[in-house]
């Protein structure tokens, strides 16, 4: 045939056939609408002539199998459509192009850069067989015979989205690697079809060896590491290579979380870590591919080493770092993955001023006083609007990583007793006397003795021992009959103790949880919780203060001002104030803080030409010491405990500092404090 007649017809079958394709998508248009809008469609004789009531509306069985196949056939077709118009970029999302994070101090100055990309890809050969199937068995353990989906997962997780439920499980390893280098991890249905589509196209262009290749190199483990042999490196300190299924396991079960799996973050964690790692292990054991024998031999969890400290992390910038990060995860729509991909700017709330400051008082009282290596120091200074202005958290966060001002592991001691105060005057709790009741006031009277024994409405409060329950005042001292607001000025333990038990302990429980210390940090309610056996961290201490010199207003504590990402804002959400006491009562509160700066056992803490309002804080056991106490618009906790490393138990502050002038636990936390709060960038 001739060239010019070739192409004549060419050009006419291709019209032709661009007409036939034209004219049955218009008529499966047609159909879809008619399906949507059946009054644009109506059947002959429609509503049924030979049928009465409702049944003159229902369809018939022809007309339901034509909607069936019409929906079937508009389906499939739209189903079609997205399959042929997706396509499988041909780049990895681009990791290192990431930016570090980068805190910066309140006045807008950088602080810190952190979440540098931590991957590196190794060949699949490279990982052991059992490390590999080790994720196999917790993710996808039909990997080499599926076709990169599950259709069973697919329904699942589509209904779950739809309808507003879990958003999670369902993907195969395939999907998973889809989302982790292609998409981004929202979770919406238009995307979730995209991962599908993606992933069935993935699974004919590439190898199964290919896949999981590209899955083990691009998932993230946390610790920021992205891929299993930086994970090995920040987990076990090792090659990928040199992993053995028990460490596999355990890599393994921080696919569903990091931040719930690392042991490191949590005692929670670490147990969920252990179960699910028991789990994985036994799953390799079920599908054949750890022999029972094999199994036998991984009965020890296998620790993970400590996380690795960023370099520019040092001395307090550190705990700076992790306090604002944990905010941001907690108070923002960011993942722990997302976060660690970097590129975002947190402003934090932190004053360099200050935090020198509060650095060197600390370093001067240790020079001043003696102590052993044991003895640690936690301090917080916060705004009275919830600002958390400095902390101290230990010597240097690359040497101890344990952050002094946000543990919840020492008891509050009388330092609490302010909170039992306020929640007697504020219940307007009703004390027996002389078989009448009258209002607990400032002015009331209780007995100050020592030894003195704990009443109930119904006689003696017993122990379980059988014996009655007394109050002991520091040094044994009696007071004899003490106004409240002197037993607070004064230190006075055996008021406190009936006073708790007057108004109720439960009471005191939620009049502290209002003032913003946090439930677990709660102590067992018996007598001795109004003296102090919960443990609030310093953070906590110095932002429950602050409501008395606000007149009862409440703001949580926070750390991060606004978080931007390549100019855009970012969401985070920050504590409004809430009333947590009546004015009058914080006046009353506050009177007599003010009274136990200048004429009681605060007057240590006295400050020169300012106005100053505190409380120290001991407990019986002398396992710690505390000073609370703000001035202007700064409060500032400081707690001072000696620390067993290894049981992470507290041990008594005897034989610290100088017996002959002052405790330990009264001397180290008054001396930190004023020498902070006399310094000139306090105001």
């Amino acid at each position: 045939m001739p060239a010019n007649s070739r192409h004549r017809a060419e050009r006419h079958a291709k019209a032709t056939g661009g007409r036939l394709a034209r004219a049955a998508g218009l008529r499966l248009r047609q159909w879809c609408l008619a399906l949507v809008n059946p009054a644009r469609r109506r059947p002959k004789g429609y509503p049924r002539p030979d049928r009465t009531g409702l049944r003159r509306w229902l369809p018939s069985w022809r007309h339901l199998v034509r909607i069936v196949l019409l929906s079937t056939v508009c389906l499939v077709g739209v189903i079609g459509y997205a399959y042929y118009d997706t396509d499988i970029p041909t780049d990895l999302k681009a990791f290192a192009t990431q930016q570090n994070n980068v805190y910066y101090w309140a006045d807008g100055t950088e602080m810190a850069r952190t979440g540098d990309i931590n991957r590196e890809d190794i060949p699949l050969g490279q990982i052991p067989q059992g490390v590999q199937w080790a994720t196999l068995a917790a993710e996808n353990e039909t990997f080499y015979t599926d076709d990169g989906v599950s259709p069973t997962g697919m329904l699942r997780a589509v209904r779950n989205m739809a309808t507003g439920g879990a958003t999670q499980g369902g993907s195969t390893i395939t999907q998973q690697y889809v989302k982790n280098a292609y998409l981004n991890q929202r979770q919406t249905i238009s995307r979730k079809l995209t991962e599908i589509f993606m992933a069935i196209k993935l699974d004919d262009k590439d190898s199964k060896q290919q896949i999981l290749e590209g899955y083990l190199n691009t998932s993230w483990y946390g610790r920021g590491a992205y891929g299993i042999e930086r994970a090995a490196q920040a987990y076990y300190g090792v090659d990928a290579s040199q992993l053995n299924p028990s460490q596999g396991a355990f890599l393994a079960s921080l696919l569903k979380g990091a931040g719930l799996y690392d042991p490191a973050i949590s005692p929670e964690n670490h147990q969920r870590a252990v179960a699910r790692w028991k789990w994985i292990l036994d799953r390799m054991v079920k599908i054949g591919k750890l022999t029972p024998a094999e199994r036998a031999q991984y009965t020890t969890f296998p620790e993970p080493i400590d996380p690795p400290r960023q370099p520019g992390l040092t001395g307090q910038t550190g705990y700076l770092v992790d306090m604002a990060k944990q905010y941001v995860i907690a108070h923002t729509n960011i993942t722990d993955a997302q976060f660690d991909l970097g590129g975002y700017q947190i402003y934090t709330t932190f004053e360099k001023p200050k935090e020198a400051a509060l650095t060197a008082a600390v370093k001067a009282a240790s020079s001043r006083l003696k102590a052993d290596d044991q003895l640690r120091v936690g301090a917080a200074s916060l705004a009275t609007d919830g600002r958390v202005l400095a902390v101290y958290g230990g010597p240097d966060y690359l040497k101890q990583g344990f952050d002094n001002a946000n543990a919840s592991i020492v008891p509050a001691g009388t330092s609490f007793t302010p909170f039992v105060y306020a929640a007697a005057l504020g219940q307007g709790v009703q004390k027996q006397v002389d078989a009448g009741r009258t209002p607990v006031s400032p002015t009331s009277p209780y007995n100050g003795d020592d030894q003195a024994p704990m009443q109930t409405p119904e006689g003696p409060y017993w122990d379980r021992n059988g014996k009655i329950v007394k109050g002991t005042n520091d040094g044994a001292k009696s007071w004899g009959t003490i106004s409240l607001q002197d037993a607070v000025e004064q230190n006075v333990n055996s008021p406190m103790m009936q006073l708790g038990l007057d108004v109720g302990l439960d009471q005191v429980r939620q009049t502290a949880l209002g003032l913003g210390l946090l439930p677990e940090s709660m102590g067992a309610q018996v007598p001795s919780f109004s003296l102090g056996n919960s443990t609030p961290s310093a953070v906590r201490m110095a932002d429950a203060y602050s409501t008395f010199a606000t007149g009862g207003m409440h703001t949580d504590p926070y750390s991060v001002l606004r978080i931007t990402r390549n100019g855009a804002a970012v969401d985070v959400a920050k504590p409004a104030a809430t009333r947590a006491l009546s004015p009058q009562v914080a006046q009353q509160v506050d009177a007599a803080l003010v009274g136990a700066v200048q004429h009681g056992t605060g007057a240590d803490a006295r400050l020169p030409g300012r106005a100053a309002a505190g409380k120290n804080g001991t407990t019986q056991d002398n396992t710690a010491g505390w000073f609370v106490g703000y001035s202007g618009q700064v409060s500032t906790a400081v707690s001072v405990f000696r620390l067993d490393a290894k049981s992470v138990q507290t041990l008594p502050l005897d034989g610290q500092g100088d017996p002959s002038k002052s405790a330990a636990a009264t001397a180290y936390p008054e001396d930190i404090w004023s020498s902070y709060m006399k310094d000139q960038a306090i105001g």
